[in-house]
């Protein structure tokens, strides 16, 4: 493949990384940078619904454009997407000057090629023969974090970037009406769609117990809201919008989290935040943030210090665990 061409000769760029919520946050670092040493470019960034509170009015993205994957579902999936794909080929702004594919799928690479785009540029661990629809190749390490992964792209353009002082350019969220936010409050973020990354309820409740009188805001989504919570918790479970868990995450004394998206952004917009990983390896997936800290295999630290040993290991967090948590989170007050 043809070696990069300078990004100082375009216009214009396409961002298409469509999904997930953790992985559209662990993009945005990368994407600040390139819109940070270009400033003539003008970035649409397509994205899935449900992410579009991520990304717009980031100072970052010039425009965001829709990509309704759920209407693609089904018997008449293929019909939906084959209109949407002729109405965005034939939109007026559809012909981008470059592709950045961060996604790395069929699909992704696809809406590059429909793009009519003269420059598409993808990852080289893409998979599904994207990366045969691409006419430029970034060289990165499959087993790398997300965020490096996707900050190779700039650095490919020759662009620096200093791991240990990334910018997120996640909007500021929106607040909760007439919610009487406590002063010093801890976040917790107990659930996820990951199998055994959920705290338990008995789980749960010791960690919310140990962290009285401490004032707690419980968030996230489940699919059985706990009952009987102590005084000193405010249960917000299924009750918050992808914005307003932003605003609530960057006011929170401390964030804890499973390993979830709903971690990633905690670990963007606030320094205070620690994620509990029982069988992914946080070096890999854990939050970038370096001053972000990690519970895993029994011990906490922030996600570089841990052995190969550490992080395969699988531990769940039991109710001692969840007291550690606790204990550690009140010294570090």
């Amino acid at each position: 493949m043809a070696a990069l061409p300078p990004l100082s000769s375009f216009r214009s760029a396409l961002i298409v990384k469509p999904s997930s919520l953790g992985d559209i946050v662990h993009t945005l670092p990368a994407v600040h940078l390139i819109k940070q040493a270009h400033p003539q470019l003008q970035l649409r960034w397509i994205a899935n619904p449900e992410w579009l509170p991520l990304i717009q009015g980031a100072p970052c993205v010039d425009e965001v454009i829709e990509f309704p994957r759920k209407q693609f579902r089904g018997l008449n999936g293929l019909n939906h997407f084959r209109r949407w794909a002729v109405a965005f080929a034939r939109a007026p702004k559809a012909k981008p000057e470059m592709a950045l594919d961060f996604q790395g799928l069929l699909r992704s690479a696809f809406i590059c090629m429909i793009s009519a785009s003269p420059a598409r540029v993808g990852l080289s661990d893409a998979r599904e023969g994207a990366r045969h629809l691409y006419h430029h190749l970034v060289k990165v390490d499959p087993a790398a974090h997300a965020v490096d992964r996707y900050l190779a792209i700039p650095e490919a353009f020759g662009i620096g970037v200093d791991r240990d002082n990334l910018h997120w350019p996640l909007p500021p969220g929106e607040p909760i009406p007439e919610m009487d936010l406590p002063t010093d409050f801890v976040l917790v973020h107990p659930w996820s769609r990951g199998e055994g990354k959920s705290l338990s309820p008995a789980v749960l409740t010791a960690l919310l117990e140990a962290l009285a009188p401490r004032p707690v805001v419980l968030v996230g989504r489940c699919v059985e809201e706990p009952s009987n919570l102590p005084a000193h918790v405010q249960n917000l479970a299924n009750r918050t919008s992808l914005a307003q868990l932003i605003w609530l995450m960057r006011r929170a004394a401390w964030n804890i989290s499973v390993d979830s998206g709903p971690m990633h952004i905690a670990a963007a917009v606030n320094d205070h935040t620690l994620g509990i990983h029982t069988w992914s390896d946080p070096r890999k997936v854990g939050p970038y943030n370096p001053k972000a800290l990690v519970w895993k295999a029994g011990r906490i630290a922030t996600r570089h210090t841990f052995t190969d040993e550490e992080c395969g290991t699988e531990m769940a967090v039991t109710e001692e665990a969840a007291r550690m948590i606790a204990s550690a989170i009140a010294d570090l007050h």
